[in-house]
């Protein structure tokens, strides 16, 4: 009875607040803002903060999560696009509370993380409710800043979130799983059913977590080359590995390339999708070590 009295009043207070202020949430901007608090709770509870710690939290929204962290934490730097809500927020923040946060009324995307880093001298933790529409440069951009991040504990889209931890021979393995989980350990945490948002999505969300500071034990001498023959072999999935890769690599002959498929043991019959992360790695090697590939 009591959690389904606080998702009421989570739903009470997102409306009301925006009701009060005048604001209607805006399609443009992905706004969905999550109504029961229990969730906001267990994604805290995930994180495992101490005392220490730096957040930063993406999509601050009204505060549903933002306001709960500010106990947990050493500093919040709560990013939101939207002014107007960076208004409520402000009027919502304890007293007690505000000199732990910084309010940042910004682009996520053009967020400089390694600033917020070198501010505070330590690894930063990822919080957040992505909209749907930026989940894949937002994860790149945390994968070419993972130097400075401990973890990410986000909110996908499930379908997105699907294939993020997905495997070798499952239908949603794809570039996105190989490289996310070559630079992370990913951990698919709970699904979110639609009705803990208003308004309501069209589809459920799955809160995952990026643990950059356990990325796959297997390294890749040339990353860049890694990554470029992983999105190579993902660009044409219905081909066998060798024709995407052909396609994806010119001007690498395709009588290198099955050189170096043969020397790794990979029948160049294959497709993409049956290939591993350590095969990606040892198809890595092979080709770097391959006196053409420096036309790559």
């Amino acid at each position: 009875m009591a959690q389904i009295k606080k998702a009421h009043q989570g739903l009470n207070t997102a409306r009301a607040l925006l009701a009060k202020s005048g604001i209607r949430p805006r399609k443009r901007l992905g706004q969905h803002f999550l109504q029961d608090p229990s969730i906001a709770d267990k994604i805290i509870a995930q994180a495992r903060f101490t005392n220490t710690d730096v957040a930063i939290e993406v999509g601050a929204g009204l505060g549903a999560l933002t306001i709960p962290i500010l106990a947990h934490v050493s500093h919040v730097v709560a990013v939101e696009k939207d002014p107007l809500l960076i208004a409520i927020l402000k009027e919502r923040l304890p007293l007690k509370e505000k000199e732990k946060i910084t309010l940042v009324a910004e682009d996520v995307l053009k967020l400089p993380v390694k600033e917020i880093y070198d501010t505070f001298n330590q690894k930063l933790k990822i919080l957040g409710n992505l909209p749907y529409n930026i989940s894949s440069p937002f994860l790149k951009k945390l994968m070419d800043n993972r130097n400075y991040i401990k973890t990410a504990i986000l909110m996908f889209q499930y379908e997105f979130a699907q294939r993020l931890a997905a495997g070798p021979r499952k239908k949603e393995y794809g570039a996105l799983s190989v490289i996310t989980q070559y630079c992370a350990h990913v951990s698919p945490l709970m699904r979110v059913k639609r009705d803990a948002f208003y308004p309501k999505p069209k589809v459920d969300s799955m809160v995952v977590e990026i643990d950059f500071e356990k990325p796959y034990p297997s390294r890749a001498e040339d990353e860049l080359l890694f990554q470029r023959i992983v999105k190579a072999a993902f660009s044409h999935r219905r081909k066998t590995i060798l024709n995407s890769l052909e396609r994806g690599l010119a001007p690498v002959s395709r009588e290198t390339l099955d050189q170096a498929l043969k020397k790794c043991r990979i029948d160049p019959k294959r497709r993409a999708e049956t290939l591993s992360i350590d095969e990606y790695i040892g198809l890595t090697s092979a080709l770097a070590a391959h006196q053409n590939t420096a036309s790559l």
